[in-house]
């Protein structure tokens, strides 16, 4: 991973005090930004920093080349990582991978473990998948489940949504965990391993414990408009309407809709219906479901080998050096890339133009992630230049405050303020980097994990996967801050909680 960039102390001249107002102000800045004034996390995270480097007495040019080179050094740390692992999520939605694995487990539990299964579903497919793209992916499939079963609606949501969250918090490839590692220069491989343990009980914990709990008082039911009415990729035939198989193709292979047919030549062209490109759709057939968990569990598992590699085997062996390679981030995620394009796209009859389709598309949705991002990195690298970072290792170690719990609390502030887990990742890194450099081997990927979970304590109406929820899951404001925000706090303190009893183990 990419490390901090190296922080001239010389950028400012200003004493303690001034420095500990510039934060506090460029803070405030992106949170009012952000929370009142509803300005992108993207303009607000680079108006923030600005605030941050006048306050803090730092020449303008300083700034400028302080903020561009964060900038930098997080997308070449982070951002091809984002990209490779948006590339084998769009790859798994497209193909029905996602589809496969969900129905194969849902399809064989019982109405008493499909909490549990839900999770445990939850958790897999979301190894590789935005948090949001999960959502997607799996409340269609909630909703059904809970209208077939007779199972409350909340007590098969809330493991899905908390498989789901801790996932994206707490685990690589996901944006915040990439972030924190690179800013805290962590051990991926451990980040990965630890995050995984602490990951467990809490999914547990927050999902099928308290959704059996909260299912009692809120009794929420199905909107019937976002049940599917067939299985989601019956048919693996392209990206709109027609991989459903729903209906007949046009000579272009798209959905022949009521309206073409009774208006032929209106809209656009390729009708009337061609029974050559229909058949062809049916007769592809969905990805086997081996090859949906491989696509998923590849990446993690080539990462896990290498950090293996880095405890059994000793530095300079032909074996270190093999698991170094195909452990490395980039390599992992790429060959999950290669092997989603082979297995869920040429095998399963996608074309060579489809399967390059998939990819590209999955690309537009994850700009906005990277551009925060890269805005984060920056108003990192304008704090830790400015000096602000070693003001708060000091304090932290003149106060005796556990470096893990500092973490943690200034990640939990800003998420409740901004609304972002992101954004408040990215600022909690920045500001705890330096402590990092006082930290041994694990303890550093416990930094990171504990910030982790604080970036995910209480999300509310200032976050977009709030009414995500709210809507997908037809409940009111009140309903989902007693389901959701509650669900999405007890991650954040079972996972800390974890967090610190593995510091105490290790």
């Amino acid at each position: 991973m990419t490390t901090l960039l190296a922080a001239p102390a010389e950028l400012t001249d200003a004493g303690d005090a001034q420095l500990i107002v510039a934060a506090l102000l460029g803070i405030a800045a992106v949170v009012l930004l952000i929370a009142w004034g509803k300005v992108h996390p993207f303009l607000s995270l680079i108006l923030g920093a600005a605030v941050l480097g006048v306050v803090a007495g730092v020449a303008p040019d300083k700034i400028v080349t302080s903020f561009s080179g964060g900038v930098g050094s997080t997308v070449g740390g982070v951002g091809l990582l984002i990209a490779l692992g948006a590339m084998i999520g769009g790859l798994l939605a497209e193909s029905g991978g996602a589809d496969s694995i969900v129905e194969r487990v849902v399809g064989r539990v019982s109405g008493t473990a499909l909490p549990w299964a839900m999770a445990g579903v939850a958790a897999l497919i979301g190894l590789p998948l935005f948090f949001e793209v999960g959502v997607v992916l799996l409340v269609p499939i909630v909703l059904l489940v809970s209208l077939r079963t007779d199972v409350p609606l909340m007590k098969i949501g809330i493991p899905a949504l908390a498989g789901l969250s801790v996932l994206h918090g707490l685990v690589p490839p996901h944006p915040g965990p990439l972030v924190a590692i690179d800013a805290l220069g962590a051990n991926l491989g451990q980040t990965l391993a630890l995050g995984l343990l602490v990951a467990i009980p809490t999914v547990i914990v927050a999902g099928p414990i308290f959704g059996n709990f909260i299912a009692r008082y809120v009794p929420a039911t199905a909107p019937e408009a976002l049940l599917p009415t067939r299985r989601p990729v019956a048919l693996a035939g392209g990206r709109g309407p027609a991989a459903t198989g729903r209906g007949p193709l046009d000579a272009d292979g798209d959905l022949v809709t009521e309206d073409d047919l009774a208006n032929p030549g209106a809209g656009r062209p390729g009708q009337p219906i061609d029974e050559a490109a229909t058949e062809r759709v049916r007769a592809r057939r969905a990805p086997a479901l081996w090859a949906a968990v491989i696509t998923v569990l590849l990446p993690v598992v080539l990462m896990l080998l290498r950090a293996i590699g880095e405890l059994t085997l000793d530095e300079g062996t032909a074996g270190r050096k093999a698991l170094d390679i195909v452990g490395t981030p980039i390599v992992a995620l790429l060959a999950g890339v290669i092997f989603a394009m082979i297995f869920l796209g040429y095998r399963t009859g996608f074309s060579r133009s489809q399967v390059s389709g998939f990819l590209g598309g999955s690309l537009p949705p994850i700009a906005g992630i990277l551009l925060i991002v890269a805005a984060g990195g920056g108003f990192k690298q304008v704090l830790v230049d400015a000096g602000v970072g070693n003001l708060v290792a000091d304090a932290a170690e003149g106060a005796n405050l556990s470096p893990l719990l500092l973490g943690w609390l200034v990640a939990v502030g800003i998420r409740v303020a901004t609304g972002s887990a992101t954004v408040a990742t990215i600022t909690a890194a920045g500001i705890v980097a330096p402590l990092a450099e006082t930290l041994q081997g694990p303890e550093v990927a416990l930094l990171a994990l504990a910030i982790g979970c604080g970036s995910l304590f209480f999300s509310h109406v200032n976050d977009a996967g709030f009414w995500l929820v709210k809507e997908y899951f037809g409940l009111t404001v009140g309903q989902t801050i007693k389901s959701w925000s509650v669900m999405e706090t007890i991650i954040s303190v079972v996972g800390f909680l974890g967090v610190l009893v593995l510091d105490l183990l290790l």
